[in-house]
């Protein structure tokens, strides 16, 4: 099936939209978004992806082009795209520095253990004694108070104190446990960068891009426990490998003066009940 020149979508298309749409439609519906609002908002995306991908070489789509390929009518077009509502990803200041005070908690040698796992840190200098949490934060920026990161970090559960009153990071990734807004950039950053690789994979339009998945069926409550725990343990070893690669070579291309490009590497488990009870399995 070549996708980019079919004019009838094939049923197993229009299947794998339907499955793809149900957590989301269930993630709306819980959320109070209703069926009018996500009607205007596939609108504009419509607008938007057809005015920026689906150009005639060099020359911008006119209206009556996007209106052709998307099937929303001509005057909401014009409406649409006087209006500009693209909406780019903007990361929550509590991720963006959040996210590298975390980077150099699992990258730098001072701030890790003898096997090189984030050390608990004390919350202040301390004579000495080793380098401390007041330290990693002055390491990326010193204009800003240890407390007020300290309090937001207890907030969001990415640290918590131990038994010696030091810091302890709660996961080996920035994953924040509470906060309305960080949740919902990891979200829609994760789902459209996985959901981009699966898009480009199926139109061959670049080189084939990292998505695989193992899929079993048929295994008990214990099965799955044990397979989430390990699942959760190889994925947390390979994001931190990954980190401290991309940190370093970051360092060493910091004056490079080639394009730049940015990259997502996930891991995610899910479980449910099965359908069948004959066990199956298949990797794709």
């Amino acid at each position: 099936m070549n996708l980019l020149n079919s004019t009838t979508p094939s049923t197993a298309l229009v299947q794998a939209f339907r499955r793809t749409l149900r957590p989301l439609v269930r993630l709306m519906l819980a959320s109070g978004v209703t069926y009018p609002l996500v009607s205007e908002l596939l609108k504009q995306v419509f607008v938007e992806v057809a005015d920026r991908e689906f150009g005639l070489g060099s020359k911008a789509p006119t209206d009556s082009r996007i209106s052709l390929i998307s099937g929303v009518h001509r005057k909401d077009v014009r409406r649409l795209r006087s209006a500009d509502q693209a909406i780019e990803e903007v990361v929550p200041d509590t991720i963006s520095f959040g996210g590298k005070l975390v980077t150099t908690w699992l990258t730098d040698e001072r701030f890790l253990d003898e096997e090189g796992r984030p050390r608990p840190l004390s919350k202040v200098r301390v004579p000495g004694e080793q380098p401390c949490f007041e330290d990693l934060v002055e390491s990326r920026r010193t204009d800003i108070r240890l407390r007020v990161v300290l309090d937001e970090w207890l907030r969001l559960g990415i640290v918590h104190i131990d038994a010696q009153d030091r810091l302890v990071l709660n996961t080996d990734a920035f994953v924040p446990q509470a906060g309305l807004d960080e949740k919902l950039f990891f979200f829609a950053h994760n789902l459209h960068d996985h959901a981009a690789a699966a898009t480009a994979n199926l139109l061959g339009s670049r080189a084939p891009q990292l998505e695989r998945s193992l899929m079993y069926e048929g295994l008990t409550d214990d099965g799955i426990t044990l397979l989430d725990k390990r699942a959760r343990q190889l994925g947390n070893r390979m994001l931190q490998e990954l980190n401290r690669l991309a940190s370093e070579r970051e360092e060493v291309e910091s004056k490079s003066a080639a394009p730049r490009h940015r990259f997502t590497c996930g891991v995610y488990f899910y479980s449910e009940a099965a359908q069948s009870a004959v066990p199956k399995v298949k990797q794709c």
